[in-house]
């Protein structure tokens, strides 16, 4: 646990102390309005809001300011995010890539559910897929992609009565209510013989209480911090996805800039990156722990029932990923240039092929 501490205080270190003094005094001036992810998540709290709040207005010595609140604090869903960009409602925006895709069928490729199970193939896929996600964000929203980052792994969060019974498999699952976020989740819910239900984060634990949903699907640390172990029993272990992030800039705020405080915008985007991807590793096993029986340093664990994927789960996971995730996936891009773009890169990645 100590090793684990050092690796977020390492995190945190390289997305906030990085660059320090590097911008001269003649940037000119600027107020960004800013709008990040959830107020009560770690990425917020720890990377983007300093970033904004303290990291920025530090290095530009005071030319560079923010109003920058967690989408939690202004009351948006997340699904809004990107049309707000668009508006100029926010000159810059965290969102996650799969609440923004119904515009963008390319978007949604990056985070197929199921399609790739380890961080490292994740962020390589996220990593080549990037050009995409740029060209997109620029036709679809007029908005300048800074950076990528994820989201400890999306796994599922059940209710399934005695937390004693161990004996619980993705057949278990058929029939229930699962909140989803995206398109492509609710294809795999489907494809297990379930019924997908789009609920917005802060609005999935009265659903569970009330019985709206009998499971939910969301990352590791966020359904620790968000008491989901308050209201589920089981934790079903099978990676969905790493919710894909983004920061992006409305283009009109970027081309207002001087060229100076656009470099010095863009030098800190990759020591940014890099925290989160520090951050995310981190806390996908930590918020396993902690929804668990422990050890958990931020909290008491949640006493959840760990539920690892068996032989026939993964052979279910990998034929539902594989003939009903990219198949409909595939058929809504609808075009050989989009089922190219993403063969060439995710699908080479995680050895599935799309096709029309």
């Amino acid at each position: 646990m100590k090793s684990l501490k050092f690796a977020l205080a390492g995190a945190l270190a390289a997305g906030l102390a990085f660059g320090a003094g590097a911008a001269s005094a003649d940037i000119k001036p600027k107020k960004f309005t800013v709008v990040g992810t959830w107020g009560f998540l770690d990425h917020w709290k720890e990377r983007e809001g300093p970033f904004w709040n303290d990291t920025l207005p530090k290095i530009t010595k005071g030319a560079y300011t923010a109003n920058a609140k967690s989408q939690t604090e202004v009351g948006l869903s997340g699904f809004e995010i990107m049309k707000l960009l668009k508006l100029g409602t926010y000159d810059a925006v965290h969102g996650v890539t799969g609440y923004v895709a119904q515009d963008s069928p390319a978007v949604e490729g990056v985070d197929l559910a199921g399609v790739i199970q380890d961080i490292d193939v994740y962020r390589e896929a996220l990593e080549s897929y990037e050009p995409i996600i740029r060209r997109e964000f620029q036709q679809k929203y007029n908005a300048k992609l800074l950076m990528l980052y994820a989201w400890p792994s999306q796994q599922l969060w059940c209710n399934l009565g005695d937390r004693s019974n161990m004996n619980v498999s993705l057949a278990d699952l058929a029939g229930k209510k699962i909140r989803t976020y995206s398109t492509t989740l609710g294809d795999f819910i489907e494809g297990i013989n379930a019924s997908a239900v789009t609920i917005a984060f802060a609005e999935v634990v009265p659903a569970l209480q009330k019985g709206v949903a009998d499971c939910g699907i969301t990352g590791t640390m966020p359904a620790y911090n968000a008491k989901w172990w308050q209201v589920v029993t089981h934790n079903v272990r099978v990676r969905l996805g790493y919710a894909s992030s983004f920061l992006a800039m409305n283009n009109k705020t970027w081309n207002s800039l001087d060229k100076e405080g656009q470099d010095v915008i863009m030098g800190q985007m990759s020591p940014l990156t890099e925290a989160m991807w520090v951050a995310t590793r981190a806390n996908d096993a930590r918020g396993m722990n902690c929804n668990a029986q422990g050890p958990c340093d931020i909290g008491e664990p949640g006493n959840m029932t760990a539920i690892e994927p068996n032989a026939e789960d993964k052979a279910k996971l990998k034929d539902v990923a594989e003939n009903v995730v990219v198949k409909r996936w595939a058929e809504r891009c609808g075009t050989q240039t989009c089922i190219d773009e993403w063969n060439a890169t995710v699908g080479k990645l995680s050895g599935l092929k799309a096709s029309l």
